[in-house]
């Protein structure tokens, strides 16, 4: 009996003591650690971030003139001329009192307002051309009553500034988004020659009749690439130059260049000109040179003064061209009488529904003609 309990017992212990050697102690896993960042000294300081997508202000060495802003060149051969064009500049420093040449084209400037130009009375010229200009304080112009010259192209206007100066002779606005010219803003400027406000959103119902009766000097009117449908009221008498191309124009009234004596360029390319809306003696214009109605609907030349130098009608409709009935005067006048042989030098019709030759009679008649593209 003894002996079965101590075999027994002895059996129990072999067991325990396998158990403890076959079991093997479980092995951590290595713990990863995330890598800390470093440091910064106490004395170094991150670098500020831009608030906006502009490159910082251009600042140039400091300048003979005291008073020239950093962002700007003085040159000591202009001293009346500030140039602070590419200088990445949003906010129009102060101008000195001596500038009467103003270059801040190609810029980040938003806003014109009168702070920059408190002691800026001299100032004839200011190009504002191709930045971000959405807003022109009129007491701007209160406080450069001289300006003869304003660039404002390439900008973000709505509309024809107010307050313009009566001094001013030129006045570039195009390839803004101009809707609305505001009541009176023409008024008073006799010395204005030449108006440019091509490529903005102006329609019929913007240009009122009376917009350009005080305009008694204007030269060269540019309304191109806009939304006209009819002709624009109420021209100056003394325009030369109008450019109307790019619009959906497709009638001329009758009597629409009587009274402007001094017209010699006349631009429709690209509108919605037909026979119909042609009267047949509406380009006989004595002082007419050079007449453009490229890109339109018509089907037949229409008929032209015998002063006329250059005359552009391809890509049209036109199917035939008759230069008896074209020529301005008779075939058989006198060909040294120089006064009745026309001035046409230069014929374009290619992009219409013609094929050589030029017939005879066109020859004939426009004995001056240099070129002639068909």
């Amino acid at each position: 009996m003894k002996a079965g309990v101590g075999l027994f017992s002895a059996l129990a212990v072999f067991l325990l003591m396998g158990g403890v050697f076959t079991q093997r102690p479980r092995q951590k896993k290595p713990t990863v650690r995330k890598p800390s960042a470093p440091q910064l000294p106490v004395s170094a300081q991150p670098e500020p971030q831009e608030p906006t997508d502009f490159p910082p202000p251009i600042l140039g060495p400091p300048s003979v003139f005291p008073d020239c802003p950093r962002e700007c060149r003085c040159n000591p051969s202009h001293p009346n001329a500030l140039n602070c064009e590419n200088r990445n500049i949003r906010v129009i420093p102060v101008i000195p009192s001596r500038t009467h040449y103003l270059y801040l084209q190609n810029n980040y400037i938003s806003e014109v307002t009168a702070e920059s130009f408190l002691n800026a009375t001299e100032i004839r010229w200011v190009n504002f051309a191709n930045n971000r200009i959405h807003r022109i304080d009129k007491k701007v112009f209160e406080k450069i009553p001289s300006l003869l010259y304003l660039y404002v192209q390439r900008n973000h206007l709505k509309e024809v500034p107010s307050g313009l100066p009566a001094s001013l002779e030129q006045l570039r606005l195009g390839r803004n988004l101009i809707s609305k010219i505001p009541a009176g803003a023409f008024n008073k400027m006799g010395n204005l020659t030449l108006l440019d406000l091509y490529h903005n959103q102006l329609s019929d119902s913007d240009l009122e009749k009376s917009m350009f009766k005080d305009l008694k000097s204007l030269m060269q009117l540019n309304l191109a690439h806009n939304a006209l449908k009819k002709m624009p009221a109420g021209v100056p008498n003394s325009l030369i130059q109008l450019y109307l191309d790019k619009n959906n124009i497709d009638d001329v009234p009758k009597d629409y260049f009587s009274g402007l004596h001094h017209l010699a360029f006349v631009r429709l390319n690209y509108n919605q000109l037909s026979d119909k809306g042609l009267p047949k003696y509406v380009f006989n214009i004595t002082t007419l040179l050079d007449l453009q109605l490229s890109h339109n609907q018509i089907t037949s030349v229409p008929l032209f003064n015998g002063r006329l130098e250059h005359l552009h009608l391809n890509h049209n409709s036109i199917e035939s061209i008759n230069g008896t009935q074209i020529c301005p005067y008779s075939l058989h006048a006198d060909p040294s009488d120089l006064s009745l042989v026309p001035s046409l030098r230069y014929l374009r019709l290619d992009g219409n529904q013609l094929s050589p030759p030029i017939p005879l009679d066109v020859i004939m008649c426009f004995k001056h003609l240099h070129s002639i593209v068909i």
